[in-house]
């Protein structure tokens, strides 16, 4: 602990990492102050309908990617979530379509323009989702909850900007963070807003066992083992690799390559047990709300059943056909995702080979192979977390609210996060000859 404390000191000796720090708190401080400024025309006094409809099921996780601002009408209602699904529909367009190819081989430019790209798509579902949550306010909220009148085209037409502004804004902060603060600022300001309804989920969760009698203190503190168990469980997912043993070439004096075991420069390449990261989830949560959206379009007695069915999150078929996409999905953004023949290609290029394994495509099937295999038990290892908050409500009768921090996209997210940023800290800190927060021991000399 004396080490860890030491390391905290050593961050504000360096100061370029001391105003990366203050600048990333700043701007996630700008961030959150902006989540409780309610759009101009609505009532902030009646919005109970609404926070309502974010207690739970599907909306509490709306809510939550939001950090609370959907549940407040605010100007950054729509959160970042826009500009995540451009990400997404640009990363699975670059498959299909030539140009977004040859941008994403392009380097540097061709990020920039792919960047550019996203911010644009950013606008256009914002646009479209923008609408939609105005239509949600008149159904949720009183008429007198609408200050310039109801159905109001003046107000329909500037909360639509504000909303696509916010949202505009909201991603410029991340980026900004990405460039001169620290970690990935787009996912800090999601975790960050995960993280706002920590202490509410949990001062709820302690009233309803010890104020109410239920339970008592003795199985608060059971859920919290369970849950420190589910965190760790997840830094495990989040850092599992196979090691694949790689060997180079080393050229002699005289000009032959020499292969002898001894004699090359052994490494290895990391393939990770998730490698498709929290991006399952979100593919399968996005899916999940497509049922319940098109059977509510009628009013027929299946029709509400399945309404039924998937609107409760915490229900046996929803979870089913939710564990069930999630393995699908990561197998799926895996194959996309990890460019086997690639990385066969650059081992060739660069003298490697994997010991007994002919370089080309006999690498490249091994390689597909491994991954396949441990692709299998990552799948399943996440969604298990991923219906783990189900798990909870089932077995230990949770509140909701707090069961959504028991697993799901939420904590994977915040784990991945949390382990990035330190790792970027870690970085800075190693390089002026500091020992890293995960480290012990005092200064590193630097080597002459």
């Amino acid at each position: 602990m004396k080490k860890f404390i030491e390391s905290l000191v050593n961050i504000w000796k360096i100061e370029e990492l001391k105003n990366r720090i203050l600048l990333t708190l700043g701007i996630l401080l700008v961030y959150r102050f902006g989540a409780h400024v309610t759009l101009p025309g609505i009532d902030a006094t009646q919005l109970t309908g609404l926070a309502g409809q974010t207690k739970s099921g599907l909306g509490s996780i709306i809510d939550m990617f939001s950090g609370g601002a959907f549940s407040k009408a605010s100007v950054f209602a729509l959160g970042i979530m826009p500009y995540i699904s451009a990400s997404i529909v640009v990363q699975l367009m670059g498959i299909a379509i030539p140009y977004l190819q040859k941008l994403q081989s392009d380097g540097e430019s061709g990020r920039k323009k792919i960047n550019q790209i996203t911010r644009w798509l950013t606008i256009g579902i914002s646009l479209i989702q923008g609408p939609s949550y105005i239509y949600n306010l008149y159904r949720q909220l009183p008429q007198s909850a609408f200050l310039l009148g109801f159905n109001s085209i003046e107000f329909v037409f500037s909360s639509v900007i504000i909303l696509t502004t916010g949202t505009i804004f909201a991603m410029w902060l991340g980026e900004k963070i990405t460039d001169k603060g620290i970690g990935n600022g787009i996912s800090l300001l999601i975790m960050v807003g995960i993280l706002a309804r920590l202490p509410q989920a949990f001062i709820q969760e302690f009233a309803a066992r010890v104020t109410n009698n239920n339970g008592g203190p003795m199985l608060l503190v059971v859920e919290i083992i369970v849950w420190l168990l589910v965190i760790i469980s997840c830094i495990l997912l989040v850092m599992a690799i196979r090691k694949i043993p790689v060997q180079y070439a080393r050229r002699t004096t005289s000009g032959d390559f020499e292969k002898d075991m001894m004699g090359g420069n052994r490494q290895w390449i990391p393939l990770k047990l998730n490698a498709a990261g929290v991006m399952p989830i979100i593919f399968a949560q996005a899916i999940m709300f497509i049922p319940a959206a098109v059977a509510g379009l009628s009013k027929s007695d299946a029709s509400q059943s399945i309404v039924s069915t998937f609107s409760n999150m915490f229900g046996f078929w929803y979870n089913f056909v939710f564990v069930t996409l999630i393995v699908v999905f990561t197998f799926f953004y895996t194959a996309i995702t990890v460019p086997t023949n690639k990385m066969s290609d650059d081992l060739k290029r660069s003298g490697g080979f994997i010991p007994g394994v002919r370089p080309g495509v006999e690498t490249s099937d091994f390689l597909d192979k491994v991954m396949s295999l441990i692709t299998f038990p990552g799948s399943l290892f996440l969604a298990l977390i991923a219906v783990f908050p189900a798990i909870v409500v089932s077995l230990m009768d949770v509140q909701q609210s707090w069961a959504m921090f028991f697993g799901g996209t939420s904590l994977i997210i915040m784990v991945g996060v949390a382990i990035d940023t330190i790792q970027q800290i870690n970085s800075y800190l190693l390089n002026k000859h500091y020992d890293g927060l995960m480290k012990s021991g005092k200064n590193r000399k630097a080597v002459a």
